[in-house]
């Protein structure tokens, strides 16, 4: 399994330098997780994990929907749960320190259940259970290609070759192995590489919805915040538009009580915008 380093100068330091609050917190809860499978053992965690990980023909039709978020804090075995707690302590801090605590959870989160919605929609009918925080792991490495592009990130090849890339070509290199090894026959077995890519997908997505420079996520306040401009300018509207009726309604009274000629030059102008608007 490779190892990674980074940083933006010819000196890399090793990993994000400092373990993040959130990331700490996320790390803590898979391991703590992990821990509970491996004291149930045999029988109990088998089903432990039919119950809480994304079996796709459960998920729906018995309205098991807890499995999209569940399943992302179970895993596998040991180089399983490993290698995406390295991934997340390397690649979230910097994310975290940049977007915050709560931003970063969030995308952790949308991407993780995105990764599983995707995946259930590619195995509908499949009775085996999906686990594994990949689909959130994968949509993090999109993150931090999309949010540090030309940071150099050197990766040490079995512990022993580097092999140094920019951020940006390493996300582009994981994206063409997941899909490579997504279409080779046999590759796939006990691993869920569609919801690898999901994960990148809906990463992708939401960060290009995001602001310039990906330093800030929409979320349900940005939106609500747009929703009520939005509702402001209609309401401006229709009172403008209310006014000009009323303006309207008088120009024609006066001209019933007094005549066309008592007409001064601005009701003039707005009864002939009117009737080019009629027109």
């Amino acid at each position: 399994m490779p190892s990674y380093y980074y940083g933006d100068r010819p000196q890399m330091r090793f990993g994000g330098g400092v373990l993040t609050p959130m990331v700490k917190r996320l790390i803590i809860a898979n391991v703590a997780v992990f821990v509970f499978q491996l004291m149930l053992g045999g029988t109990a965690s088998r089903r432990f994990i039919e119950l809480f990980g994304l079996v796709p023909v459960f998920a729906v039709r018995k309205l098991m929907f807890w499995q999209f978020f569940t399943y992302m804090f179970l895993h596998g075995g040991f180089w399983h749960i490993l290698f995406n707690m390295f991934v997340l302590w390397m690649f979230g801090g910097d994310l975290e320190r940049k977007w915050g605590e709560k931003q970063f959870l969030r995308y952790y989160l949308i991407t993780g259940i995105g990764a599983g919605f995707i995946y259930y929609l590619s195995a509908l009918n499949s009775s085996i259970p999906t686990i594994g925080a990949s689909g959130a792991i994968f949509g993090i490495l999109v993150a931090f290609g999309m949010t540090f592009p030309e940071r150099i990130v050197t990766l040490l090849i079995f512990f022993v070759f580097p092999v140094s890339m920019k951020a940006k070509h390493l996300v582009m290199l994981f994206a063409a192995l997941e899909f490579f090894l997504y279409l080779s026959p046999g590759s796939t077995v006990g691993v869920a590489r569609f919801a690898h890519l999901g994960g990148m997908l809906v990463g992708y997505l939401y960060l290009k919805t995001g602001r310039r420079g990906y330093g800030e996520l929409p979320g349900l306040s940005d939106l609500s915040f747009r929703i009520s401009q939005w509702r402001i300018r209609q309401r401006a509207k229709q009172r403008e538009a209310r006014e000009k009726e009323e303006d309207i309604d008088a120009i024609l009274d006066k001209i019933s009580r007094r005549g066309v000629g008592s007409l001064t030059l601005r009701e003039r102008r707005t009864l002939q915008r009117k009737s080019k608007k009629q027109d």
